[in-house]
């Protein structure tokens, strides 16, 4: 089976160290042959080429370690109807991430985001947030449609302090902040399945959301993986009340957000089969 890859390869630029460049592609590289030579192909013979023998699961409904992960290869190998869509994917030093499109789980496809930790040449670490695929929002976007392009290598650690420092004074400490400061008046493309494009959709489905009772609230953020132009946020906080895990990926062009995917799942509860390493 084919891996979808809608990537675009992007320049080396001489203001960050050739090096973390160099091991950031590697990475992505391993991850992406990695996912192709087991999940896709149902290969359970090739796991141990790509996957640490203590690998460190956070998804709640597998446990850690490699004979667990070869269940999951063998599982979804036999399902006979697995197929899977990159997207997007974005390499952070030895953090992998990427944004796809999953169907053979149930009847309704999902939409997903997975982190992945290289170590020594194999995947250590894996997180991740699925979420059922859902109709077009407002505005006619999808949950995986638009830009995914990487540019702007040169500006990824200014991006990702904007990114932190958004989530942290807007939806953690819930400072009186100028949004523009963030966010692009002009350009805010949103691909929540139901919010609508601009700053004006964003406020009026906080709006209907006040309305209703319903608080978003994040409370802390675990990791921030950014590639260039490309920024993933992992945090945690609560959605109406309910303990929630919030994975954001902005796109941002010329210092300002311009761009908006997210998954929002409920965290994993007492009844979970395995959460020993927690979901962050």
């Amino acid at each position: 089976m084919k891996l979808t890859q809608r990537l675009a390869s992007a320049t080396l630029v001489t203001a960050l160290p050739f090096t973390a460049l160099a091991d950031s592609a590697e990475n992505k590289a391993l991850v992406l042959e990695a996912l192709e030579n087991t999940l896709l192909a149902g290969n359970v013979e090739a796991v141990d080429q790509y996957f640490a023998e203590d690998i460190i699961q956070h998804n709640e409904m597998f446990a850690s370690g490699i004979e667990a992960q070869k269940g999951v290869v063998g599982f979804l190998a036999g399902s006979g109807t697995f197929k899977a869509d990159y997207l997007r994917v974005i390499a952070d030093g030895n953090i992998v991430a990427v944004h796809a499109r999953y169907e053979g789980f149930g009847e309704t496809p999902v939409i997903g985001f997975d982190v992945f930790r290289v170590e020594d040449g194999k995947i250590a670490e894996h997180w991740d947030n699925l979420i059922p695929e859902a109709a077009p929002n407002p505005s006619g976007r999808t949950q995986i449609d638009g830009a995914t392009e990487i540019t702007d290598l040169d500006k990824t650690e200014a991006n990702k302090a904007l990114v932190e420092e958004f989530i942290t004074k807007s939806l953690i400490e819930h400072a009186d902040v100028n949004i523009t400061d963030y966010i692009s008046p002009v350009t805010y493309l949103q691909h929540n399945p139901m919010v609508a494009d601009g700053l004006e959709g964003f406020g009026a489905f906080m709006a209907r959301m006040a309305e209703r009772g319903i608080t978003m609230d994040y409370s802390e953020v675990h990791q921030v993986i950014g590639e260039g132009n490309f920024v993933l946020t992992l945090s945690e906080g609560a959605l109406g009340g309910e303990p929630t895990a919030f994975y954001d990926l902005f796109r941002l062009e010329n210092g300002l957000i311009v761009e908006h995917w997210d998954v929002i799942a409920p965290m994993p509860g007492p009844d979970a089969p395995h959460n020993e390493a927690g979901k962050f």
